[in-house]
């Protein structure tokens, strides 16, 4: 049996989770997670990981004389995934306006999921 210790993410309780693991990868018990979420969280952590990928595109013709505007992946994207989805929004410029929740790249890096703005950007 393998052990894989974990701290949680999902909440400020930053639970101590030890995943225990058979030899074919198998998951066999969760324990030390405060609620079912950590549990969710473990298992998909040592399974197959994800992350919200957070980042900035630069704009062009903002009133306010901005230069970038933040920006996040709509939901989260596999972790063997992040560097495409960086690597992907090098070079992006989009004009203004931006809105909060515009979606200003489709499927980045074939993941299926939206790169959206997180800041209003005249």
């Amino acid at each position: 049996m393998k052990t894989v210790e974990l701290t949680c993410i999902n909440c400020p309780l930053g639970c101590r989770i030890e995943v225990m693991m058979n030899e074919a990868g198998g998951i066999e018990l969760v324990t030390g997670n405060s609620c079912h979420r950590g549990d969710i969280y473990a298992r998909k952590e040592v399974t197959a990981p994800t992350r919200i990928v957070t980042s900035s595109v630069r704009v062009y013709g903002s009133r306010t004389g901005e230069r970038m505007v933040p920006v996040k992946t709509a939901s989260d994207v596999p972790k063997g995934k992040i560097m495409d989805v960086i690597r992907d929004l090098a070079g992006v410029s989009v004009p203004c306006p931006v809105r909060i929740g515009d979606v200003l790249m489709k499927d980045i890096a074939g993941t299926g999921v939206d790169m959206i703005a997180t800041k209003n950007v005249d």
